[in-house]
């Protein structure tokens, strides 16, 4: 049964510390390695062997047992691209809490799992890599959360493996329509590694400020800045660049728009809807700009046209509610997880 229309507001619960940001010239970055190797993960971190192509790496993951009372589920939580596993703390130990296993992966070319500059980076490579992940620890099925690029890749893993999702949580999910049939150019690769290399933490907040936080910075969003900058500074002859330049490029080149209509199982949307997220608007014309699509202006549409979906709504929040309002999100989040 199409659930699509049912829309359930969540309550606003009053920030603290909410403060305007002064983005007055670049901060100093402390280098944190090109795989994170200063940055603390919450949880310790397991790695898996990889082979892309002629080069060996490793995919980095966090596997968290239940520290309520086990109820014999697992959730498998997919980062966006501006995020890594490590931002998914809060989320992991209220789930954790409430009785599920949680497998936290870094994806290939992000935070603390490899960037192999031969990758022909693809959502196909990397939900072959995570099911890997869930084999090696025995996982055989679980409910995907996806958050972004993660939601992207959430909704190709369960078109890939079906019988490894019982159901999928897409938050704030990107890829639900096809921004280049909607106008979006193609930017050639060298030209998306020069973009990548201009940024740095200034520009990376101010991004987030009006992107995903609407005008409004909390000091604890900074350790998410600081995490990203810090790839950057750090000396690797752009492997970090490369990386996500090559991911942008995935993004856009390979929405899951066609195939929506696939996805029987039962896929819930957490959508904030102050985010004004749209893929690739950098990129664009500005006769493109105005007509592209935010996440929220393409939700309703796209849960209509899978076969078992429901929205949820935040509508004071933007495009990571989880990392914005993380008690107003799990409280959303875990009664979804338990729904038959």
């Amino acid at each position: 049964m199409n659930r699509s229309r049912a829309v359930y507001r969540l309550p606003l619960i009053a920030a603290a510390l909410c403060l305007p940001i002064h983005l007055a010239g670049a901060q100093a970055v402390k280098p944190l390695g090109t795989d994170l190797e200063a940055f603390a993960y919450p949880w310790p971190v397991e790695r898996m062997p990889v082979t892309v192509g002629a080069e060996q790496g490793s995919m980095a993951y966090m596997d968290v047992a239940p520290t309520g009372h086990a109820n014999g589920r697992t959730v498998l939580l997919l980062h966006g691209k501006n995020f890594c596993g490590a931002t998914w703390e809060s989320t992991t130990r209220a789930l954790a809490d409430g009785g599920y296993r949680v497998l936290v992966p870094d994806q290939l070319g992000f935070c603390k799992s490899s960037k192999p500059r031969s990758a022909q980076y693809s959502f196909a490579m990397m939900a072959q890599f995570t099911r890997a992940v869930m084999q090696r620890e025995g996982v055989e099925r679980a409910t995907i959360v996806g958050h972004s690029t993660g939601g992207m890749l959430a909704m190709h893993f369960a078109l890939m493996f079906p019988e490894a999702a019982d159901r999928l949580v897409l938050v704030n999910p990107l890829g639900l329509n096809d921004q280049m049939a909607e106008g979006v150019p193609y930017t050639p690769l060298d030209k998306l590694i020069a973009a990548e290399r201009g940024k740095g933490f200034a520009q990376m907040k101010a991004y987030q400020l009006k992107t995903y936080y609407h005008g409004t910075w909390r000091p604890e969003y900074d350790r998410w800045i600081t995490m990203l900058a810090g790839q950057y500074a750090t000396d690797d002859a752009d492997a970090v660049e490369i990386a996500q330049a090559k991911t942008s490029e995935m993004i856009l080149t390979q929405p899951v728009s066609q195939h929506l209509a696939r996805l029987t199982l039962p896929v819930t949307l957490m959508i904030g809807m102050r985010d004004t997220t749209s893929f690739g608007r950098e990129q664009a014309p500005e006769s493109v700009k105005a007509k592209l699509r935010t996440v929220p202006q393409v939700a309703r549409q796209a849960a209509a046209k899978m076969p078992d979906a429901t929205l949820v709504t935040f509508p004071d929040y933007g495009h990571s509610p989880q990392v914005e309002a993380p008690r107003v999100f799990e409280a959303g989040l875990l009664p979804v997880l338990a729904a038959p």
